[in-house]
């Protein structure tokens, strides 16, 4: 399938993992992929996996939490490949696995900073393209974690998903109508290095830690999602079909854990407006 021929999409964490499955699947469909990844050597390993398939793709080191090292990521993109018009925001990680009470604060704000700030600059540095093309996808990849009831141990991720669901809302109501959408996943329950990082991090830690333990446990269990479901939700919401659907909370097809409830669609009215104005 060649539906994304000619279109150029940036996939940060594209290293490896999920982020790399998904330049994958966009490279498969013809477009031209920016990968994104603070390693030069998983950026080349994703790199030779897309060329062996007969697909294209450039990397490019970057840190996208440093807002001055984005910009010029950007500008190289521009120069390198052309306007970007499909953005997907993979790069992120589970940050401290603590109480509040004794959680480094510079590690809690990383992991905000990189799950929920670093979207906000990439948004920012292709979205004026995308509207000048009339056409755009971004796709920012969240958790279920940002609906569960909260817990101890996990207030970093859990708050970092929480505010990438509310930015993600902000960002669709803004550019709703403009044939550019936004939207957030859940991807399922992976197993992924983060989901391997968490079981190893965690069995020690006591009574405290039993969700985690039991989660990281079940995933084993199960087998966990398989990726392919998240990255064909990714291409879905990417073509042009997909433009249907904006500032939504998707789930995969089938989960293991069933989907819950995440927002109603606003209505538009505020007490404080005329609607009949």
């Amino acid at each position: 399938m060649a539906d994304q021929a000619g279109r150029v999409a940036v996939v940060t964490g594209g290293g490896r993992g999920l982020g790399r499955a998904i330049a994958l699947g966009l490279a498969d469909r013809g477009a031209t992929v920016a990968v994104v990844a603070r390693s030069e050597r998983q950026l080349a390993e994703t790199v030779g996996l897309v060329g062996s398939a007969q697909g294209r793709a450039v990397p490019y080191v970057c840190d996208v939490s440093d807002v001055s090292a984005l910009a010029q990521m950007q500008e190289r993109v521009a120069g390198d490949l052309g306007r970007v018009t499909i953005l997907v925001n993979a790069a992120g990680t589970f940050g401290p696995i603590s109480l509040i009470q004794d959680v480094h604060p510079l590690e809690w704000q990383r992991t905000v900073t990189i799950n929920a700030v670093a979207p906000l600059f990439t948004a920012r540095a292709f979205l004026g393209g995308m509207l000048k093309e009339g056409w755009g996808r971004i796709v920012n990849v969240g958790s279920a974690a940002s609906l569960h009831p909260p817990g101890a141990l996990n207030s970093a991720y859990g708050v970092s998903k929480v505010a990438l669901n509310q930015l993600t809302r902000h960002l669709a109501a803004e550019i709703a109508g403009s044939g550019v959408t936004a939207n957030v996943i859940h991807p399922g329950d992976v197993k992924t290095d983060m989901w391997a990082d968490i079981r190893d991090r965690v069995q020690d830690m006591g009574p405290v830690a039993e969700n985690y333990v039991s989660w990281a446990a079940w995933v084993e269990e199960t087998g966990g999602d398989p990726p392919e479901k998240a990255v064909d939700l990714v291409l879905r919401l990417t073509s042009d079909a997909g433009g249907g659907t904006n500032g939504t909370f998707c789930w995969i097809d089938h989960p293991l854990q069933p989907p819950i409830d995440s927002w109603e669609a606003p209505d538009g009215h505020r007490p404080w407006m005329n609607d009949d104005a």
